[in-house]
């Protein structure tokens, strides 16, 4: 599992989900002999907990490096489901509640907390603010504008690369190159000014994930003019527009 593929969006559902639980505790009405949640099973495991074990479907999909399915079902979308479930219980429960007795803190941080995950879970896939990472990648010191790197060594899409020999090949570009044996490829970290797609690595025309502005991707190898690019998940897919992305 990967932490750092978490999503601001599943640390919403993650705080959300402990207030969830922490309301299963509280009072559910506002009278001196009111219980809480696990005064009724149906209520506690099936509601409250049914919210909790949602959110911990969500976060626990995110982190597996490669999406699975249990029975023909996706995790996360069952997490989903329990979320809405709880949220949709809780808001009748607290529409039911007879105006003399009034609901309880337990009732009513429970419906926000079950709404909060559910719209996270929901929310989190395409709202652009929730998709950035929660923990960024370490920031490497010192970064500068991609295009700024000097010519004569990599970092310089399509530009020439470091040899050992004295033939001449030409760039991308056109213009004459000494030709040598390649230089090893080294590893860096760069982020994209602006939303990116990510393509597969035979390919393929249709994107296989967005890189986002403000994040910090790996590029392990070039390919071509573009970038093979591993995300913090532990995917990887080629990067083919370089322009003004900034390397650490």
């Amino acid at each position: 599992m990967n932490i750092r593929s978490l999503t601001r969006g599943d640390g919403v559902v993650i705080v959300a989900a402990v207030l969830l639980f922490i309301a299963s505790f509280l009072d559910l009405y506002d009278t001196s002999i009111s219980g809480n949640a696990w005064d009724g099973l149906g209520l506690g495991l099936g509601v409250y907990m049914g919210g909790v074990i949602g959110a911990a479907l969500v976060v626990v999909n995110r982190l597996l490096p490669q999406p699975r399915k249990v029975l023909g079902l996706d995790p996360g979308a069952v997490g989903t489901s329990f979320a809405i479930l709880s949220a949709w219980v809780l808001f009748w429960q607290l529409v039911d509640v007879p105006g003399s007795i009034g609901a309880g803190s337990g009732l009513m941080l429970g419906f926000i907390a079950a709404l909060v995950v559910a719209a996270g879970a929901v929310a989190g896939p395409l709202v652009p603010a929730l998709r950035a990472s929660l923990i960024p990648a370490p920031r490497p010191a010192a970064p500068q504008p991609y295009a700024m790197q000097a010519q004569g060594g990599y970092g310089y899409p399509g530009g020439p690369q470091p040899s050992y020999g004295g033939q001449v090949q030409p760039s991308p570009y056109g213009a004459a190159q000494p030709q040598q044996a390649t230089a090893p490829f080294s590893p860096f970290w760069f982020a994209v000014p602006a939303p990116r797609p990510l393509y597969a690595e035979d390919g393929s025309p249709t994107p296989v994930a967005e890189l986002s502005p403000g994040v910090w991707y790996l590029a392990v190898d070039q390919r071509g003019q573009g970038l093979l690019t591993e995300m913090q998940d532990g995917r990887r897919g080629v990067l083919q527009d370089t322009s003004n992305i900034q390397r650490g």
